[in-house]
């Protein structure tokens, strides 16, 4: 076993003299190993110095670009968009409400007029911003409303959105239409993301009715059942839940 050697510690024995100087030899190489590898990385540097520097500089200058992008392109990009938006948002909230013309205010809340965008320009010219994505949902919706169920499919699917009520409404929104289409399986598959999407009092009694409505016609008489069960259990409140012993009655009894 090796031991522990005093600085100026001198050798008494021979074999002690025989272990010094084997550790003097390994320290030794070991440095001289060190001043090798030093010396090859140096040399590899200097030969490689313009590489280096250049993908340095290519790093460099791709941050830069990206930090001046998102600062004078994306940002002033998404703040124009979102101003777009108050415009064709105004027809849509009005049509919404409004007791005739509604197709009229929906098609100027998608076409815009009078040199304002509406909902399709906005998804257009902005492609990739938050307005153009809430633009998306405006414009199926605005088809769902119209009547026009393959053109709301096509925009209510390019929407997007973790919000309770308008992921839920959006999804539900191409329930309706599929239903519309007479593609009830395809409806219902939607009914059940909008409730899976979110339990909130508003849209997940809704689209938990509708769905049972469609399990119902379906001939599904147990889905049907458990839908409108859960309706009865979970949401006592709603308006969904006036009627829905009668509907759970409906599914008890449907053959």
């Amino acid at each position: 076993m090796a031991t522990y050697k005093k600085r100026g510690h001198k050798p008494e024995t021979k074999a002690e003299q025989q272990e010094f100087d084997e550790q003097e030899s390994t320290t030794a190489e070991v440095f001289s190993s060190l001043d090798e590898g030093a010396s090859r990385s140096e040399e590899w540097v200097s030969k490689n110095q313009n590489y280096i520097l250049g993908v340095i500089g290519v790093i460099a200058i791709s941050v830069l670009a990206y930090l001046a992008y998102n600062q004078f392109v994306e940002k002033p990009k998404e703040s124009n968009a979102a101003n777009e938006m108050y415009y064709p948002q105004q027809y849509f909230d009005q049509a919404l409400v409004a007791t005739s013309q509604k197709d009229s205010l929906f098609t100027l809340a998608l076409e815009g007029a009078e040199g304002k965008y509406g909902f399709l320009d906005i998804i257009e010219e902005y492609s990739g911003t938050k307005a153009a994505n809430l633009a998306n949902y405006g414009a199926g919706m605005s088809y769902l409303n119209m009547n026009k169920y393959q053109e709301a499919i096509t925009y209510l699917e390019d929407f997007s959105s973790d919000d309770a009520v308008l992921g839920a409404l959006a999804k539900g929104g191409l329930g309706d239409a599929f239903m519309q289409l007479d593609q009830p399986s395809d409806a219902l598959g939607y009914y059940e993301a909008a409730v899976k999407h979110s339990g909130n009092e508003y849209t997940a009694p809704k689209f938990l009715y509708k769905a049972g409505i469609t399990a119902l016609e379906m001939g599904d008489k147990d889905k049907a059942l458990e839908f409108f069960q859960r309706i009865k259990n979970d949401f006592p409140k709603s308006e969904n839940a006036n009627s829905i012993d009668a509907f759970i009655g409906m599914a008890k009894s449907a053959e």
